[in-house]
C-alpha cells in the first residue's frame, strides 16, 4: 500500500487526480461492514509531509475529493473518497496554522452529514486539530458548542471523548464542560423534538462519551452524573444507564452504585 500510494499522490499533486481516486475507490472496503480506515489514514498522514511544500496543489486535490459531498450515496466507494478528504483536511491543518479556521468550519458543515461514516471521518479529523493544537481546537469547539446543533454537539463530544487526549487536567476539564452543555441541550429539547434522527443520534453519542471522560476524572464526572440523575428526565436517565454499563467505570462500584440508587 505504501509503495503504490506515495506515487500515486505525487502524480495527483501535479493534475492528475483520477488515478489516485480510482485507486482510493478500488481500496475502499465499501460497500461493506468496515471501511478501509487504515488507508484513510495512510492517506492523509503522507498529506502532511507534502503540505508545507505543496500547500496550494494539497487543497486543490482534497476539494476536488469532497466535490460530490452533496450528491455522495453511504456505503459506497465515492463515500469514501469523501472520507479521505475529510482526513486529508484536518490533517493538513494539523500542520499548517493558517489553514485551521478555515478547515473547521468545513467540519462544522461536516458533521452535519447524514452518514454516519462521514460523521466519524469529522471526528477523526478534529481529533488531529485537538493533538497539534489542542488549546486552539478546544476554543474552536467551544464556539461551536453555543450554536451548533445536535450532530453539531455530537461531533464536539466525540473529539474529546478519546482517552489518549485526556491526559491534562485542562483538557479533561473542557471535556467535561462539553459533556454537561450537551446534557443541558439534549434535557432542554422538548419532547417532540427529541424523536427526530439528529437527536436521537445526540443522545446515542452521549450513551459512552460521558463514560469516557469520567475514567478519566472520577470524582469530577460521577459529580456530573449524581446532578444529572436528579433532573428526572427519561432521556438522561437512558445515557446513564448506559455509561454505568461500560467496562471502564467497572473499577469505580461506589460511585456507580450512588448514581443507580438516585435513579432508582
Amino acid at each position: 500500500m505504501e509503495d503504490t500510494l506515495q506515487p500515486l499522490i505525487e502524480r495527483a499533486l501535479n493534475n492528475q487526480p483520477g488515478f489516485l481516486e480510482f485507486y482510493l475507490r478500488e481500496q475502499s472496503r465499501l460497500p461493506g461492514v468496515r471501511a478501509n480506515l487504515e488507508l484513510a489514514q495512510d492517506f492523509s498522514h503522507h498529506l502532511t509531509f507534502l503540505v508545507p511544500d505543496f500547500a496550494g496543489e494539497v487543497r486543490a486535490l482534497l476539494h476536488h475529493l469532497v466535490r460530490d459531498e452533496e450528491r455522495v450515496m453511504t456505503n459506497t466507494p465515492g463515500e469514501f473518497v469523501l472520507m479521505c478528504g475529510i482526513l486529508g483536511f484536518g490533517a493538513c491543518a494539523s500542520v499548517l496554522p493558517e489553514w485551521r479556521r478555515d478547515v473547521f468550519t468545513q467540519l462544522a458543515r461536516y458533521a452535519r452529514s447524514a452518514a454516519w461514516r462521514v460523521r466519524e471521518a469529522v471526528t477523526l479529523a478534529l481529533q488531529k486539530l485537538l493533538i497539534a493544537a489542542p488549546d486552539e481546537t478546544l476554543l474552536m469547539l467551544m464556539d461551536l458548542l453555543e450554536q451548533g446543533d445536535c450532530l453539531q454537539l455530537r461531533a464536539c463530544l466525540a473529539a474529546v471523548s478519546e482517552t489518549a487526549l485526556l491526559t491534562s487536567a485542562q483538557f479533561i476539564t473542557s471535556a467535561l464542560m462539553i459533556q454537561r452543555v450537551a446534557l443541558e441541550y439534549l434535557h432542554a429539547l422538548p419532547a417532540a423534538e427529541r424523536k427526530r434522527t439528529d437527536a436521537r443520534v445526540l443522545r446515542q453519542a452521549l450513551g459512552y462519551t460521558l463514560s469516557v471522560v469520567t475514567a478519566a476524572s472520577p470524582d469530577d464526572g460521577f459529580a456530573l452524573m449524581c446532578e444529572i440523575a436528579t433532573w428526572n428526565d427519561p432521556d438522561i436517565n437512558w445515557v446513564l444507564r448506559e455509561n454505568l454499563k461500560k467496562r471502564r467505570l467497572a473499577r469505580f462500584r461506589d460511585y456507580t452504585d450512588k448514581v443507580l440508587a438516585l435513579l432508582a
